[in-house]
C-alpha cells in the first residue's frame, strides 16, 4: 500500500486502516443556518476592528479577516504551487517523506489514532523570520515552490502580528507584549492536502482539536472541509471570499489571557468528490520560552487567580 494518499490510484472503498470507529466518525453537519464566522474587514477603523476581533474570539474563536495584506498574487501563486506538489510524482514527494514527527521539513500522511489514520496528507516546512536559508530544506519541486512560499508566509506573518497588537489594544495589554520570545520561534507551515474520501461518512481529514500555538491563518481554498464546534454542534465554514483568511487562537494565547478568550475545537471533514488543499500558518514561540498568564489578567486576591502554571513551552506542548 502506498504510504501517501495522493500517490496511490483513485480509491473505490476506504482502506481499513482510515475507517474510523463509530465514536470518532463526523456527525452531521449543524444546518447552515445555524451561525456563521465572523468577517472582520481589516481596511476599516482601528477601533473598529480591534472590537470585532476581540468579541469574534469571545464568542465563537474563529473568524475570517478580508482587505488583510497579502497580494493576491500570492495567494494565487501559493494555492497553484502547493496543489501541484500533491500531483508531483510519487518517488519526488516521498524524497520527503518521514513518519519521524521531530523532523521540521516532512511529507506524510495523516495522523494516527491507535491504528487507524485520518484521510489527509500533509507537507510540513519550518520557517525561521527572517527566511534566510531555511527554505534550502524544503523541496526543490515545483520549481518555484521555495519563491512562492517563502512570499506567502512572510505576508501571512505580518497580517498575524498586526493581529496580535490590535487583539493587545483591545485587551488591554502593552503593545509589545507578542513581540519577542513568544513570536520568536519562525513559522510552522502546514500544506494539507485532502484527496477525495470514497465515503465521507467513514472518516475524517483532521480529527477534532485544539492547536497548541499562538495563532494560526489558514488559506482554506474553494472546497470546503473545516468545521468549528459551536454550542454543542459543528459549523461549516464557508470562505466569503478568494482571498478571505481563516483566523483563530490557539491554547498558548487562552494561557496568555488567563482563561478570558478560549481556544476552539474543530476539525477537518471529506468530500467524496473533490480534492481539498489547505495552507495553515502557525506562528511559534521560541522553545524555550516561558508560557504564563500575563499579570494584566491575574488579580491580587482570591476573584481572579492563575488558572494555569507557568511552563516552558517544549513542556507546554505535551
Amino acid at each position: 500500500m502506498e504510504k501517501l494518499l495522493s500517490a496511490a490510484p483513485a480509491h473505490t472503498s476506504v482502506p481499513d486502516r482510515f475507517v474510523l470507529p463509530p465514536e470518532l466518525r463526523p456527525s452531521p453537519r449543524a444546518s447552515s443556518g445555524s451561525a456563521s464566522l465572523p468577517v472582520i474587514d481589516l481596511g476599516r477603523g482601528r477601533d473598529e476592528v480591534r472590537r470585532a476581533i476581540v468579541d469574534a474570539c469571545r464568542d465563537l474563536g474563529f473568524f475570517q479577516v478580508v482587505n488583510h495584506g497579502v497580494s493576491e498574487q500570492a495567494i494565487r501563486d501559493m494555492e497553484a504551487v502547493c496543489e501541484e506538489f500533491f500531483k508531483l510524482p510519487a518517488a519526488d514527494k516521498m524524497a520527503y517523506y518521514s513518519e519521524d514527527t521531530c523532523m521540521p521539513n516532512r511529507v506524510f500522511s495523516g495522523d494516527m489514532f491507535g491504528d487507524k489514520g485520518y484521510w489527509r496528507d500533509c507537507l510540513r516546512l519550518a520557517c525561521s523570520i527572517p527566511v534566510g536559508d531555511t527554505s534550502k530544506a524544503w523541496p526543490e519541486k515545483p520549481q518555484r515552490l521555495r519563491e512562492v512560499a517563502e512570499k506567502f508566509a512572510v505576508q501571512t506573518r505580518g497580517v498575524g502580528m498586526e493581529l496580535l497588537r490590535l487583539l493587545c489594544e483591545g485587551m488591554e495589554l502593552r503593545p509589545d507584549y507578542f513581540e519577542g520570545a513568544i513570536t520568536g520561534g519562525g513559522l510552522a507551515i502546514k500544506v494539507n492536502h485532502y484527496p477525495p474520501s470514497p465515503d465521507p461518512s467513514l472518516t475524517l481529514g483532521i480529527k477534532p482539536h485544539r492547536d497548541k500555538n499562538l495563532i494560526a491563518l489558514l488559506l482554506p481554498g474553494s472546497v470546503p472541509g473545516l468545521e468549528v464546534a459551536y454550542k454543542g454542534e459543528w459549523i461549516g465554514v464557508e470562505p466569503v471570499a478568494p482571498d478571505a483568511l481563516s483566523v483563530n487562537f490557539g491554547r498558548l494565547l487562552e494561557v496568555v489571557t488567563n482563561g478570558r478568550l478560549k481556544s476552539v475545537e474543530h476539525r477537518v471533514v471529506n468530500h467524496s468528490a473533490l480534492a481539498r488543499t489547505s495552507v495553515a500558518v502557525f506562528i511559534m514561540p521560541v522553545s524555550g520560552s516561558l508560557i504564563s498568564p500575563a499579570e494584566e489578567f491575574v488579580g491580587d486576591d482570591d476573584d481572579d487567580p492563575s488558572r494555569y502554571r507557568p511552563t516552558i513551552y517544549s513542556e507546554f506542548t505535551r
